[in-house]
Parts: C-alpha cells; structure tokens; sequence
C-alpha cells in the first residue's frame, strides 16, 4: 500500500526548495504548525551525520476541523506530515496520502474531508514541479 505522494525536484538548494514548498502549501491553505529539523536533531542527540531532511506539520484549519468532526482521534493522523529531503543531486518533496485517514479508519465520513486534502496537496506539489 502506497502511503506518501511524491516529487522530484531537480534542484540543488535545499533551502530555496524549502521556502518553495512552505508557499506551494500556504497557496493551497495550509499553514505550518510544526517543523523538525531531523538532520540537525540526529547531529545533536547521536552525533550522526545524514542529508538534508525536513518534516513539515502542515495544516488546513477548515478540513483539520471538518476530520475532527467526524473522529476526535484522527488528531493522531494530523498534522498532514511533508518530508523535504536531499536524495543525491535532488530534493524529494513527499506528503502523506490523505486518503490513509479513510484506510485506517475505515470512516466512509472521512472520505470527503481526504478527497479535499488531496487535492489541496496534489496542487500544491504539482506547483513545485516544472510544467
């Protein structure tokens, strides 16, 4: 089962491609709550060195609402995590697929409020992607 949605930008600035998605996200609503600086937190807590790697907590107030409405513990499933990260001379941008909420819940409710989030995310990583 596939989890993430995916892209592959061609470039060599991590941070450009960082302050390009955090606008991609904004353009499509979403704000971000949360930010993990994974390779600096494995440099200081275990002296290990790896590539760039960024977890974003994004969120759409209005359909992070609209999931709780439906089920108060989908909050374990939110923020909408999106993972930017150095894979050789590339940056990966992956998010992850909204419609895993209806999958591991099983509530058909949820399938309108996943449906949105997955198009606000689509959108906004297929802005980051030259055409």
């Amino acid at each position: 089962m596939s989890y993430d949605r995916t892209v592959r930008l061609a470039t060599a600035d991590f941070a450009a491609a960082v302050t390009a998605v955090r606008q991609a996200l904004a353009d499509q609503g979403f704000g971000v709550l949360t930010e993990i600086d994974v390779t600096a937190t494995l440099k200081t807590k275990l002296g290990h060195d790896m590539e760039d790697y960024l977890i974003l907590g994004a969120c759409n107030p209005p359909l992070a609402h609209r999931a709780l409405e439906a089920d108060r513990s989908i909050g374990l499933l939110l923020p909408c995590n999106v993972v930017v990260r150095r894979e050789g001379d590339h940056t990966v941008v992956q998010a992850l697929d909204p419609g895993t909420m209806v999958t591991l819940t099983g509530l058909d409710a949820l399938e309108p409020v996943a449906e949105e989030a997955t198009a606000r995310l689509d959108a906004a990583l297929n802005a980051l992607s030259p055409s």
